[in-house]
């Protein structure tokens, strides 16, 4: 492509890139620029296979890049492997990033073939600074900032092709968006690329169907869970640990309905702030109801149920409570993403006095809970007053100095996302981070100054007169979905012991010799509280073997004639490693022991 349509009668005056690199440069910020250039660099190859193809917008993201175009029909594997090598050639060619500015009229008339670029730069306020940035051939639309030249441009490779409308409306043109990912050099990328395939091999919507947990129906209801016996068992044994713990973390568990009048979403401000992401009313009795996108109005309910009193407070109110929110079709993915799904819910209400303690117990109690279910490495944010925000100052300062002071008692590394509290308060964000290194947002601890106000909610203080009680949202999981989706790619399936649907396969050599043994055998792990099963199937014991491996069921009981005579067991664990023959008591002892301990 020849300057993408521009003038030859206005010459453009190209420079270097305006861009001064900072000596104390972040490596993230160094590698967005690359990889920003590394997306024109993927577009000018384009428009050597497709010289009529219309541009869209290319940005640099998480670990790679992107581009949108429009194209006269669908990429195949073969054109990215082109797209590949012509990238290559300008890199080798080491086309320098030169700038230029241009006038309304000039860029309009540079990209008036482009109808995506004429409407960005339609869209430009009247005072913007309109540039493009050219790179051997290629021209772009462009703010920058770039690399010096082609040849910076580390380790690349194109990952995939996926649909995109233009500007996320689907009213407008379906494009085909090409990822990438570029790094500094080949070692970089081949690390990469190794975790995407492990990301791969542990997709939760893989294995879920793999292991029999869940599924997905999209002729019954889009982003709508099915779990099944295995999985709501799983999800069984870990709401039941959710209850015990909130109980004896002082919390009373709650349910609330799952419908509620327009008034109560109009008092809460969901109806004006929220409703694209809610479902359509229902009318009964002449009246609409809406089904519930949160808990908390429910609470705030039963709250002023009667008159509080000073001495009652600190109330914490846990619920698992299914909540239901309008996804579009586009973004819904597997458990991650849904329309209905069980919030890990509670709300606390108490005075000023409290607010320290109350914060400090949901941080160690958050911190417990994550470790029980195996992550031990966070990130934290703590978020501070918006420049639009309601509610007294200093009510923020005390509750952003509360939730400060928690994360400083117990030594917790956080960063400050400065004005990124909601316009109703401020709050704690925690990120696990699972096998992969990647992070999961779960734990939240966010005040809110805006319900207690809506709903005039008091109680009496201990002068007698009305106050304002202070209301922290809290969820410790997220959703259970989520958290699900989480826990599956974290251990790529091989839940620890106390997790596992089923702990133990008993395997008879013979189902005529030894299946009355096994029987005996599973009786005493299921008298136990252990979750043991036969496998009774006709195949070969290798086979049975491999089959319990790919099923992740951690401890393998074959039963042959030497167990049965000698009242053994011969155990092997899901990695391969052979326990031995082992005393039946002296293995229900272990795991029993390790189920207590949630190892």
């Amino acid at each position: 492509m020849s300057h993408m349509g521009v003038d030859k009668e206005n010459e453009i005056d190209y420079g270097p890139h305006p861009y001064a690199v900072d000596d104390n440069e972040s490596e993230d910020a160094y590698l967005a620029r690359m990889r920003h250039s590394a997306a024109h660099l993927m577009a000018g190859a384009v428009l050597k296979i497709f010289p009529d193809a219309k541009l869209a917008i290319g940005p640099a993201i998480e670990d790679g890049f992107y581009y949108d175009f429009d194209l006269p029909r669908p990429l195949t594997p073969e054109d990215l492997e082109q797209i590949e090598r012509y990238m290559a050639e300008d890199k080798a060619a080491n086309y320098p990033y030169e700038y230029a500015v241009l006038s309304r009229a000039q860029a309009l008339e540079m990209f008036k073939d482009q109808p995506y670029k004429v409407e960005l730069i339609e869209g430009l306020p009247e005072d913007a600074t309109i540039s493009i940035y050219r790179d051997g051939p290629f021209v772009d639309l462009c703010r920058g900032p770039h690399v010096a030249g082609t040849g910076e441009i580390g380790a690349f490779k194109l990952v995939n092709v996926a649909g995109a409308y233009w500007r996320g409306d689907e009213k407008r043109p379906m494009l085909q968006r090409i990822y990438g990912t570029a790094w500094r050099t080949a070692d970089d990328l081949a690390a990469y690329v190794h975790r995407i395939e492990e990301a791969a091999r542990r997709d939760h919507r893989k294995l879920g169907k793999e292991l029999d947990l869940f599924s997905i129906h999209e002729e019954a209801g889009a982003g709508l869970i099915y779990w099944h016996p295995k999985g709501g068992l799983m999800r069984v044994i870990a709401e039941n640990y959710w209850r015990e713990a909130h109980l004896k973390g002082g919390y009373d568990i709650v349910f609330s309905p799952h419908v509620g009048r327009a008034w109560l979403w109009e008092t809460s401000g969901h109806l004006g702030f929220y409703r694209e992401n809610m479902y359509p009313p229902m009318e009964m009795d002449n009246q609409e109801f809406f089904v519930k996108p949160m808990n908390c109005p429910f609470h705030i309910m039963m709250y002023k149920t009667k008159r509080r009193s000073y001495r009652e407070l600190p109330l914490r109110w846990a619920e698992l409570g299914t909540v239901y929110r309008y996804e579009r079709s586009g973004v819904l993915h597997g458990l991650l993403r849904v329309r209905g799904f069980t919030q890990d819910d509670a709300h606390l209400f108490c005075r000023a006095d409290q607010m320290h303690d109350e914060v400090l117990r949901v941080v160690d109690f958050s911190l417990d809970m994550l470790r029980t279910f195996g992550f031990h490495e966070y990130e934290i944010y703590l978020s501070t007053r918006p420049e639009k925000a309601v509610g007294d100052p200093e009510q923020w300062e005390a509750a952003e100095d509360a939730l400060r002071a928690a994360l400083q008692e117990r030594g917790l590394p956080f960063e400050i996302d400065a004005g990124g509290g909601a316009f109703y308060g401020p709050k704690i964000d925690m990120k696990i981070k699972d096998s992969l290194g990647r992070a999961w947002q779960c734990t939240t601890i966010q005040f809110d100054f805006n319900m207690p106000a809506r709903f005039e909610m008091t109680y009496v203080g201990e002068d007698g007169k009305d106050h304002r009680p202070y209301m922290i949202h809290r969820a410790l999981l997220g959703s259970m979905e989520r958290f699900f989706g989480c826990l599956i790619e974290h251990y790529a399936g091989a839940f620890p012991l106390w997790l596992s649907p089923v702990q133990a396969v008993i395997i008879p050599i013979s189902d005529v010799k030894h299946m009355a043994y096994a029987e005996q055998v599973v009786a005493q792990f299921q008298a136990a509280g252990l979750r043991a099963e036969i496998d009774a199937s006709k195949e070969r014991m290798g086979a049975k073997i491999r089959q319990a491996q790919l099923q992740k069921v951690p401890y393998m009981l074959i039963i042959g004639d030497k167990e049965r005579d000698a009242g053994t067991i011969s155990v092997r664990l899901r990695s391969g490693e052979d326990l031995g023959a082992q005393a039946v008591d002296a293995l229900i002892a272990r795991m029993t022991d390790e189920v207590a301990r949630k190892a």
